[in-house]
């Protein structure tokens, strides 16, 4: 059976667009490298604050950096899946390279595994 790569495209581009959203609320694009997202720095004057207002700022940004961590482990797999519907081989598993179950791509449209290797990578 095929996989409809248009319909998955599409449900990807939806979430890249979506992450794009979140990860700048709370980082940037990496003016170093672009592929990269970086948290964004603490923007309040620091330099005459008291102890807590620096402890405030600390804590912001461990948690933009915990947060963009975590948006940019998934936007990169979802490039990665527009990038695999760019060069026909979508919907494989890095594992064994049989087809994903459509289910799963449905769920998970980044998916990189079939099912039986789900917790392999």
């Amino acid at each position: 059976m095929a996989i409809d790569t248009e319909h998955f495209k599409e449900k990807l581009e939806k979430e890249k667009a979506e992450l794009e959203a979140q990860l700048s609320q709370v980082a940037r694009k990496d003016p170093n490298n672009p592929s990269n997202w970086e948290p964004k720095p603490n923007e309040r004057d620091v330099s005459s604050a008291d102890e807590n207002t620096v402890a405030d700022g600390i804590e912001e940004y461990e948690e933009n950096n915990a947060i963009t961590n975590a948006l940019e482990a998934r936007y990169k797999d979802v490039m990665s899946g527009l990038d695999k519907i760019k060069h026909g081989v979508y919907g494989k598993c890095q594992i064994c390279q049989k087809e994903i179950e459509e289910d799963r791509l449905e769920a998970n449209p980044a998916a990189r595994t079939c099912k039986e290797h789900i917790n392999s990578l």
